[in-house]
């Protein structure tokens, strides 16, 4: 088959993912808020999906990584059943809030957790010799993000939030078609780095893992500080821009925005990479984050916030990237997928604790203190991770 082929069924992967991504994460205190929930409730939710998604990855990466029938590829095509089959029950059983909680919360967390399986499928179909250009689908998978953004808000003022189901069960289908025929050279269906000959050796222990991998591990508190603050901005984003004068049409430009503009940044960074280290990348990217919040802190319109979403470019669009070679790059084979995860893992977790606090502030402080409080975890943030990638070994070759 030929290289561009790979790239294109790995593009639609992507697309699927992240369209979905845009209805189910940046839409849903939209949903949730319109379902009756509160911004803490919102909060709640979304915490108790972060918290089983941040425990659930490691996890199912280590079932991955060892030999047996649960592979990246299976994994996903059990993911988008499980929110295929979550979004048409929420269809019928909105008007129960305590089962919405649960199965909201449930395609919240599983969505999430295919998310580095889907990065690991990648670079295990590269290694088995398909040449699949990662930085441009992945990129192309943030301008679906863009697109649906960009007329979902104002669909869905004019049909409501059941508009974002519809979509949900549309992509899911389309994901299951083309992963289910995305098969390896003579049909393999082996998970990456699972030969015998594999490279290194699994360190499924967490505390083993972060003693092999010491720069990674203590990057790993850093990067939860950095979405601590994306996550707020984020999840809150109607809320933030209501407060500036917008309404949801606003939240679909301004998704947009930033997300188009990650895609020449996916596109490209490879050729980035090969001059500058993928460690150095990430602390850069992180630095960028603090910059986006603290702008976002001090503005009074839709103008200032379309700026500070603009740095997107230099935040998400790098970090994403350049975490994955970075896992590539530095890890034995036998622990990629745990490192992919342990990334994803690290997002949750800043998200986990976004949530719990940052609804909290929200309804008893007002949106300044939460971004001022965004504000100072991410500056933390930035610290730890100049440490971690500047003074710590990548790894350590332990035995």
């Amino acid at each position: 088959m030929k290289s561009g082929s790979w790239t294109f069924r790995y593009t639609l992967i992507n697309v699927t993912y992240f369209a979905a991504f845009c209805t189910i994460h940046a839409m849903a205190a939209v949903y949730l808020l319109a379902n009756g929930f509160s911004n803490t409730e919102v909060g709640v939710l979304l915490a108790v999906a972060n918290i089983s998604s941040a425990f659930v990855q490691p996890y199912i990466a280590g079932i991955i990584d060892k030999p047996g029938p649960l592979t990246n590829r299976r994994f996903i095509l059990i993911s988008v059943f499980v929110i295929m089959i979550g979004s048409v029950l929420l269809k019928f059983l909105s008007s129960h809030k305590i089962i919405v909680f649960i199965i909201y919360a449930l395609i919240y967390m599983i969505q999430f957790a295919y998310q580095p399986v889907m990065t690991a499928l990648c670079f295990e179909y590269q290694k088995a010799g398909c040449h699949i250009f990662y930085g441009l689908a992945r990129g192309l998978g943030s301008a679906s993000f863009a697109v649906t953004s960009a007329f979902i808000g104002g669909v869905v003022e004019d049909k409501g939030v059941d508009i974002l189901l519809a979509v949900n069960v549309v992509t899911m289908i389309l994901s299951a078609i083309v992963v289910f025929t995305f098969k390896k050279p003579d049909n393999e269906d082996s998970g990456s780095g699972k030969e015998e000959t594999a490279r290194g050796k699994a360190h499924n222990n967490i505390f083993e893992f972060a003693r092999t991998y010491p720069a990674f591990s203590v990057f790993l508190i850093g990067t939860i500080c950095f979405y601590f603050a994306h996550n707020m901005i984020n999840d809150f984003m109607i809320q933030i821009i209501r407060s500036l004068g917008g309404a949801e049409t606003e939240l679909g430009y301004s998704n947009f925005l930033q997300a188009i503009l990650e895609l020449p940044v996916m596109a490209f960074i490879g050729g980035f990479l090969k001059k500058i280290s993928s460690g150095k990348m990430l602390v850069f990217s992180g630095t960028a984050f603090f910059v986006k919040i603290l702008i976002l802190m001090f503005v009074s319109n839709m103008a200032g916030m379309y700026v500070s979403q603009s740095f997107q470019l230099f935040a998400y669009a790098v970090f994403i990237p350049a975490a994955a070679y970075y896992v590539s790059e530095t890890m034995d084979e036998l622990d990629q997928v745990k490192g992919q995860a342990y990334v994803t893992s690290a997002i949750t977790v800043g998200g986990v604790f976004s949530n719990l606090i940052s609804g909290v502030i929200l309804d008893n402080l007002g949106i300044k203190a939460m971004l001022g409080t965004g504000c100072v975890v991410c500056a933390v943030g930035v610290i730890i991770g100049f440490i971690a990638m500047n003074r710590l070994p990548h790894h350590t070759y332990s035995k």
